[in-house]
């Protein structure tokens, strides 16, 4: 369990910097008049980062023959993050951040189970089970709860 601590540890600090972001993000399309021009400076910045991290890690700019190989589909993660981001602007002055989080993790969990299931986009297949079923029961239960 120790070595597990850790890894638990960084993803709940994961779920904090989600929190953190959206709430920024919000701020930042106030003081921009922008959903747009605040994605936009978000991702600016997380891209930053990533130059950074890179360099840090000494990671080489991957091949061609790398460029190549890789499926069409996996160049798609940023048009799934601009919409999240996109969205977040959006709805977290509406529905207030803990609703938002909520209906995020459900909507997490529902795709991430199926996804496990059928072994989508080259996940393992884990089959859904009562177990799994009865956790996301729970998980929507909690929405309908934080969402009163």
């Amino acid at each position: 369990m120790l070595a597990m601590t850790v890894p638990l540890l960084l993803a709940v600090a994961a779920g904090v910097s989600i929190v953190v972001q959206q709430a920024l993000n919000a701020n930042l399309r106030i003081s921009l008049n922008s959903a747009a021009w605040s994605g936009f400076v978000s991702y600016a910045v997380g891209l930053a980062c990533m130059v950074l991290l890179a360099a840090a890690l000494r990671d080489p700019v991957p091949s061609a023959s790398v460029v190549a190989r890789t499926p069409w589909w996996a160049w798609s993660g940023g048009l799934f993050g601009a919409i999240f981001i996109g969205l977040a602007i959006l709805l977290v002055p509406q529905l207030g951040a803990a609703t938002f989080i909520a209906l995020l993790i459900a909507g997490q969990m529902l795709a991430s189970v199926t996804f496990d299931h059928f072994g989508w986009l080259g996940l393992a297949e884990r089959p859904i089970d009562p177990t799994r079923l009865i956790g996301v029961a729970l998980l929507i239960g909690g929405v309908v709860l934080i969402r009163r």
